[in-house]
């Protein structure tokens, strides 16, 4: 299996980041994912900023998907808040007690790439799972790695940089 995303110079779109002009919340930037196993039934997803860990103590999630209907090969642009595709998405950092934020729009979809101190590396990776999982919007990334086990048939892996925020 093999992941692509679109990316300018090396690093992703501003569009898909903390300089992203966009009023209606983070945009999630589109993936394509080529060669999907035989007896794949859903796919799942993580975004996570493991450059975080100098910065916070831990590394950051900014996105984490499950029920990927096993025919989708393009996730399109804002699949996190469009709707156009049917998954769940589940929390990101931004949920929990740490930060207070409540809201399931900014704590349940992508957390745009905002890394204060240098350009980091967001570690994209898809999963192919031969099944459903029975997970429900608003999982943790825990539970997402305890409904997997057993069901991976493949996975890819990239890193996908965003220029420091001045």
């Amino acid at each position: 299996m093999h992941i692509s995303v679109p990316t300018k110079a090396g690093y992703l779109d501003d569009l898909y980041g903390r300089r992203a002009n966009v009023s209606a919340g983070p945009v999630s930037f589109p993936i394509n994912i080529a060669d999907v196993p035989a007896g794949t039934k859903t796919l799942a997803l993580t975004l996570v900023d493991f450059d975080a860990i100098p910065v916070g103590g831990l590394p950051w999630i900014h996105w984490i998907v499950a029920n990927i209907p096993a025919d989708v090969v393009d996730i399109p642009e804002n699949a996190s808040r469009s709707g156009v595709i049917d998954f769940v998405q589940g929390h990101n950092s931004l949920a929990g007690n740490i930060f207070g934020e409540t809201d399931p729009e900014i704590t349940t979809r992508y957390a745009n790439p905002a890394p204060p101190d240098q350009d980091h590396a967001y570690t994209l990776t898809v999963y192919a799972l031969d099944t459903v999982l029975p997970l429900k919007e608003g999982f943790w990334m825990n539970e997402l790695y305890h409904a997997m086990a057993d069901h991976i048939l493949d996975e890819a892996k990239i890193d996908v940089n965003y220029r420091q925020i001045d």
